[in-house]
């Protein structure tokens, strides 16, 4: 049949998975950290997805689909409802249970940080500490879930931080100026498992690609209980 459905353009999509969250009817899922229109037939048409998306990059078209399948979708509901606390696996909730060393320091950490501010949306595009960096682009969360963060990531680099979910911002454009006017050696993305931390990895590599420079890229994948994954 002929009807009313979303569109996705994924070259517009910055991988926030706002739209995921908004999708009431589980229709949108994140593939590769990108929206993707999963189940036609769980699109009823109505768009609730549209004002959520920070980029634009959903809109109408009137084509073939499948029909709204409302029985289906009040099924994967209550299915869904069984196994997680919210519709997005981010944001399940659980304790973590870590092992004690039996050794204790009263000894400070000391902070590897060498430059501020941190933030993707506050640092200038032209500072100095750029020029021949080793540029860490980590997600919030990473550094409060892996517990030697600073020592592994942040030590002898330029650190920028951001959340692709949070911050209604496309970070591919400041950080395509900041590669692109700078002698930028290396660039580690450091990111939590969540599908919605995609959007950090993918505007690195726009980024990157923008840039027309070839400059060595490390992922790091940090599960939710602290674990470096890849």
């Amino acid at each position: 049949m002929i009807r009313k459905i979303i569109k996705i353009d994924s070259d517009k999509c910055n991988g926030c998975g706002a739209c995921a969250s908004a999708c009431h009817e589980g229709a949108i899922g994140m593939v590769n950290g990108k929206a993707q229109l999963l189940r036609e037939d769980y699109c009823d048409g109505l768009g609730d997805c549209l004002p959520a998306c920070p980029t634009n990059a959903i809109s109408f078209e009137e084509r073939e689909a499948p029909a709204y399948d409302e029985a289906a979708v009040q099924a994967a509901k209550a299915q869904k409802a069984n196994a997680l606390p919210c519709g997005c696996p981010g944001s399940q909730s659980r304790a973590i249970h870590h092992r004690e060393s039996g050794c204790q320091t009263a000894e400070p950490v000391s902070s590897r940080l060498s430059q501020w501010p941190v933030q993707i949306k506050l640092v200038p595009v032209n500072a100095p500490y750029f020029n021949g960096a080793d540029l860490l682009v980590a997600a919030d969360c990473t550094a409060y879930a892996y517990g030697d963060f600073h020592n592994t990531f942040i030590k002898n680099r330029i650190t920028l931080i951001g959340c692709p979910k949070l911050d209604s911002v496309d970070y591919a454009g400041k950080l395509t100026q900041i590669i692109a006017g700078s002698d930028i050696r290396s660039v580690t993305v450091v990111r939590m498992e969540v599908p919605c931390c995609g959007g950090m990895e993918h505007a690195v590599r726009r980024a990157l690609h923008a840039s027309g420079k070839c400059i060595p890229l490390q992922v790091v994948t940090i599960s939710t209980d602290g674990t470096i994954l890849e």
